[in-house]
């Protein structure tokens, strides 16, 4: 039919001058600046000088849109994941893939709403790829791969995803050292029959990072399957 043009004879033009790489990477910007809330094809469209037509030729929908960001910001962070010195340890390896998602997602806080909703079934499998590797060269033996490769994803994404949303509660505005100096002293007064522990650890919690904290969480992590899957020489 005269002036409608299929999705079979798309306008070469086109096809160069938008990309769905690209579209992605607009998205990523938009959804760093203004979250979810504000990624609409409306604002891609402004963003990239061009028409929605053109960017429903490379993604559907928001939803396929939200996974392709996240995806796309996962995969960085693998990527870039460092090899490490010469006689650099699994356990090395998985520090360096856990802290690199960790960054990540605090540098890109509305990825962890994707990560904790449907986005994970396509994004997990890189994760669980780059970390069950290791787990491999850990020595640990193949009956016991998923559950220790689990163990690991699940501590990596629950505390990074955490980290991301306590940073979403706080909001721009608050000040952390405030807002820890506050919560330190409202512990502090608790009942001290009911909450000995909570008020002992209250002024740990004040000074804690965040990023430390889970670097030493994931120590432990490894302390514990190192401990139970003894390296064979």
């Amino acid at each position: 039919m005269a002036g409608v043009t299929s999705r079979t004879h798309r306008s070469p033009r086109r096809a160069e001058a938008l990309s769905r790489e690209r579209i992605v990477e607009a998205a990523v910007e938009v959804l760093d600046t203004a979250g979810e809330g504000g990624l609409t094809f409306r604002a891609l469209t402004e963003r990239l000088t061009t028409g929605p037509g053109a960017i429903y030729w490379h993604v559907a929908n928001k939803g396929e849109l939200l996974g392709a960001a996240t995806d796309a910001v996962v995969a960085g962070a693998l990527a870039a994941e460092p090899a490490g010195p010469p006689g650099a340890t699994p356990q090395d390896r998985v520090r360096a893939v856990a802290l690199g998602l960790f960054d990540a997602i605090d540098a890109h806080p509305w990825v962890a709403a994707q990560l904790s909703g449907g986005s994970w079934q396509a994004t997990t499998p890189r994760i669980f790829e780059s970390i069950g590797r290791q787990v491999s060269a850990l020595g640990v033996p193949q009956r016991n791969w998923f559950t220790v490769a689990s163990l690991l994803v699940q501590h990596i994404l629950g505390a990074a995803v955490q980290n991301a949303a306590n940073a979403h509660v706080l909001g721009p505005g608050v000040d952390r050292g405030e807002f820890l100096d506050a919560l330190s002293r409202a512990w502090q007064e608790l009942d001290p029959d009911d909450y000995s522990f909570t008020r002992t650890v209250a002024d740990q919690m004040r000074r804690h990072d965040d990023r430390e904290q889970f670097s030493e969480g994931l120590d432990l992590v490894l302390a514990g399957i190192t401990a139970v899957h003894p390296a064979r020489d």
